[in-house]
């Protein structure tokens, strides 16, 4: 708002052929700013607390258009209400006869500028989160600038995370009601990541591939609580999938870390890859699950690095060769201590 008074208001007292009222004419161009500011704070605190509410209290498997609608007429409403107001008050603080009355804003010109403006720098900011939500927290700003144009070496965590008997379920439930379980159980993954500063690096069929930057995993054991958080989470909405789905949905991984190389690919789709052993060993600890009836398996490389406390119990399963490797590793289960 501050950069619209800029361009509405600047300088235009020193143009001999536009002549501004008289009651907006004493006015500095600091006040406008200061004016057009609280202005914008209060907007921004507004639609900070309608997006919030909707992120919280309405459905997320809402249809984009709906959404879209609900929320244009929300932010509508409230820009008026919040103009209204601080019109009101802008008046009684610089003396400025502003007509505020019903209906003023269908015949104000400035507002209905103001309101263009509004709408175009949304449209920025909904461009802007959309590409945020597409390439992941904290990755959007490396991607404009060019990180990853070359590949660099990262040291990362990575964790396999896959759906229980997805075959056996998809059968059960028939296709569209397995896309629709698959649809919940990813809604409830995302609801609980971002407490453990995980990053969803991709979703492969029932398989969601979580990541982490080597010290955001191992802080406060990042990479092991969230598995277990998102267990709990689940047992939580367990009435909500035995009633829609007739089952609650089990899942297994696999966590190892280390260093590998990240990358920039594509011109028509642009994403980020990730190219190295590290990627490769977490999927193939994830597949040993089964083999050992475990839920969550790690590689005992990145368990020396977390303190566990007494919170959780690994055991050790010994040297393992997983599939397609030379050379065993040693693998360890993690339990819940309840």
């Amino acid at each position: 708002m501050g950069l619209f008074a800029l361009f509405r208001f600047y300088g235009l007292t020193h143009i001999e052929s536009i002549r501004m009222a008289d009651d907006i004419a004493h006015l500095s161009m600091g006040e406008i700013m200061g004016y057009y500011i609280l202005t914008g704070l209060s907007l921004g605190l507004l639609y900070a607390l309608v997006e919030f509410a909707f992120e919280k209290y309405s459905s997320k498997r809402l249809a984009i258009g709906p959404s879209i609608a609900i929320r244009t007429i929300t932010y509508f409403l409230s820009t008026i209400a919040v103009f209204t107001l601080l019109v009101g008050l802008i008046s009684d603080l610089s003396g400025i006869n502003i007509d505020n009355g019903k209906g003023w804003w269908l015949k104000n010109r400035i507002l209905h500028a103001t309101l263009l403006y509004i709408f175009i720098a949304s449209l920025v900011f909904s461009f802007l989160k959309i590409a945020r939500e597409k390439f992941g927290r904290g990755l959007f700003i490396k991607m404009l600038l060019g990180t990853y144009k070359k590949p660099k070496e990262e040291k990362r965590i990575f964790m396999f995370l896959d759906l229980k008997d997805s075959t056996a379920i998809a059968e059960k439930l028939g296709h569209l009601k397995y896309s629709q379980f698959i649809q919940d159980f990813f809604y409830d993954l995302n609801e609980v990541v971002p407490r453990f500063d995980a990053e969803i690096y991709q979703y492969v069929g029932d398989e969601a591939v979580l990541s982490w930057s080597y010290n955001k995993g191992v802080a406060k054991a990042n990479c092991v609580k969230v598995f277990f958080a998102f267990e709990h989470h689940i047992k939580k909405r367990g009435a909500y999938y035995r009633e829609r789905y007739g089952l609650i949905p089990r899942f297994k991984a696999g966590l190892h870390g280390g260093f590998l190389m990240v990358a920039e690919v594509g011109s028509v789709k642009k994403e980020l890859a990730y190219h190295g052993d590290v990627i490769n060993t977490a999927a193939r600890i994830q597949e040993e699950c089964n083999n050992h009836k475990a839920s969550l398996l790690i590689s005992e490389t990145l368990l020396n690095e977390l303190d566990l406390g007494s919170t959780y119990l690994p055991t050790s399963l010994g040297s393992i060769l997983l599939k397609g490797k030379h050379s065993e590793i040693n693998v360890y289960t993690i339990e819940e201590n309840r």
